[in-house]
This record gives structure tokens, C-alpha cells and sequence, in this order.
């Protein structure tokens, strides 16, 4: 058997979440994994299948992809090149390079370190790991469904997540594929401003969004991975695309806080945000959720590009 990367992460009640939603909450706690993300489940396996003969990894990512390539990179011994736009926090190139990673900063977005990773990648005949639209990816997030299924012991109601570029719920479709349920629904939340796949939703197309103006920049892909789209209009799959504010964002990250104990970056807080925000609930009262006949399974996808200091300086920004 090939080694994870990954860990069997927790799968905690919330006993402050299932009040308010009035059903069990349960949390899969992905801040937990060692890069600090979902990630590295995806990463870890798409490496394992891919990097064995390689002059090193390049991956663009300005936060938990980049994390999970630098840790993954560091385990097998490969060099790692990261390129981050400058929009990242200076805490996470010096995490990045705390994993032995070399980071490049190019661009203003996400969009244009991709463009320069894949010119490496080609250049330099370095292994190109994509942050989200790729079979691997899904396949190794896949996991993260069988191993609710496995502590769970029964069938979730529902399943919470944040999106950004899809990778995520690419693989939990996937993992509710291969478990046989797909009669489960998944609750798809972004911020506005980072809403590629809500703006894809609206537009029946794949679009790509001008600029991410949110300040949740780990959403912030411009264009969706097309897997993604196609799963939210799957006739045999009920996708909810819903989407709150960079405030309702915050708000839910530091009630995580103060009631989990568990600091998760604006990215994360977008999915906490539709049980905090009441938007559960009223998905119900609308009918666009069905009745949760289980518990409310949420992704606590993590994040490595928060701190203390990132934190105040959200609320100094979002709550003036």
C-alpha cells in the first residue's frame, strides 16, 4: 500500500452548530492535516502517481495548494518551486519556504502564477501540479467522504463546503460517487467577489470573473474547473450555489473561534458562514434544501494563510 500523505482527520459534533441548524452538525476537521488543508489529499496523491521520476514539482498557489506541494515535495525528497501572486501574505512565503520550498512571487492574481508555473513546468521539465482541476486531485479528495462515511456510520443529511476553484467538490462528488450517494445534497458556498462558480451558475456557462475582490483569497480562482460547473447542473446530483459576504465571512471565522477553538482562514469561514448567517435554514424554509434526514456534514477545509495579526487586520478592513 502506497504511503498517505494525508491524515484520518477528526470528525467532531458541534454541539453550537447543530442548535442552530436544528439537526447534528458534524465537522471534518481538515485545518488539521499537516499542510493545514484539504489539500494534501489531492496533492499527496496526484505526487504519488505522477512526480516519481522528476526533477522537482512546480506548483502555483498563492496558500493551501502551494503548502500541500511544498510538504508533499519535502516527504519525497523532490525540490518544490512555488509561485505565489503578490497578494500573498508575506506569513505564507515564509511558510512555504519554511517546507524547503523556493517561492516566486509573479503577478497580481492567481491566473498570472499559473501562467508562469506552467511555462516552468515546460521550461524546465519540472511536474506541473495543478491547485484544483485535475482527475488526480479529485480522486485523492475523494477521501475525505469515505472516511465521514466510515466514522459517521450513517448517511449524512447534507454536505457543506466552501469553493473556490472546484477541487473540493469535485471530490466529495466523487467520494458521494463511489459511496453510492448521490442522493446526497452539497451546499457550494463562496464569498462575493470570489463567486466564479455562482456566476457560472447564473450564467449556464463557465465564465471567468474579472477580478477577485473579496478578501477571501483562497477562493480566489476567476474561472471555475468545468467538472465543477457540470456537477452543479448534474440532474443526479443536487448542487446549491449560494454565497455570502467577506462580513458573514469574518463573522463565522471568529465565532469558530470562540466556539470550536479553532482559528480557519476567510476561505473556510464561507461555508461556516451558511450555518452562523442562518442560510441553512432558510435554503429549507425555500425548499431548495430538502429535509436533512442525517447530520449536516461540514468541510472545515483550514487554511494556512491566517494568524492573529491577518485577523485583526480583516476586522480593521471589514467591520470600519
Amino acid at each position: 500500500m502506497a504511503q498517505h500523505f494525508h491524515l484520518n482527520t477528526p470528525l467532531l459534533e458541534s454541539i453550537g452548530m447543530s442548535k442552530r441548524v436544528g439537526t447534528s452538525v458534524y465537522l471534518k476537521m481538515e485545518n488539521s492535516q499537516p499542510s493545514g488543508s484539504f489539500k494534501i489529499r489531492g496533492i499527496g496523491h496526484l505526487c504519488q502517481q505522477l512526480v516519481t521520476q522528476s526533477k522537482g514539482v512546480v506548483c502555483s498557489s498563492g496558500g493551501n495548494a502551494g503548502m500541500a506541494a511544498a510538504y508533499v515535495a519535502r516527504k519525497m525528497g523532490v525540490p518544490a518551486t512555488i509561485i505565489v501572486p503578490s497578494s500573498t501574505p508575506q506569513l505564507v512565503v515564509q511558510r512555504l519556504q519554511d517546507q524547503g520550498a523556493a517561492v516566486r512571487i509573479v503577478g497580481k492574481v492567481w491566473d498570472d502564477a499559473n501562467a508562469e508555473a506552467l511555462r516552468l513546468a515546460e521550461t524546465e521539465g519540472l511536474t506541473f501540479v495543478p491547485p484544483f482541476d485535475h482527475p488526480l486531485l479529485w480522486e485523492g479528495h475523494a477521501s475525505v467522504m469515505a472516511e465521514v462515511a466510515a466514522s459517521l456510520g450513517v448517511k449524512p443529511g447534507a454536505v457543506l463546503l466552501s469553493v473556490g476553484g472546484g477541487g473540493l467538490l469535485c471530490g466529495v462528488v466523487q467520494g458521494l460517487k463511489d459511496l453510492g450517494w448521490m442522493d446526497v445534497p452539497v451546499v457550494a458556498m463562496e464569498t462575493v467577489g470570489a463567486d466564479c462558480l455562482n456566476a457560472a451558475v447564473k450564467a449556464g456557462k463557465v465564465v471567468t470573473l474579472d477580478d477577485i475582490t473579496s478578501e477571501a483569497k483562497c477562493l480566489g480562482a476567476k474561472t471555475v474547473c468545468k467538472q465543477a460547473f457540470e456537477y452543479s447542473r448534474s440532474s443526479e446530483l443536487t448542487v446549491v450555489s449560494e454565497l455570502v459576504t467577506d462580513q458573514q465571512a469574518l463573522h463565522a471565522v471568529q465565532t469558530f473561534l470562540d466556539e470550536e477553538r479553532v482559528l480557519v482562514e476567510m476561505a473556510c469561514g464561507a461555508a461556516l458562514a451558511a450555518v452562523y448567517s442562518g442560510l441553512i435554514r432558510r435554503l429549507q424554509d425555500e425548499g431548495r434544501l430538502p429535509p436533512l434526514r442525517g447530520p449536516l456534514v461540514v468541510v472545515v477545509c483550514g487554511g494556512s494563510s491566517i494568524d492573529m495579526q491577518q485577523l485583526s487586520g480583516l476586522r480593521h478592513k471589514l467591520q470600519t
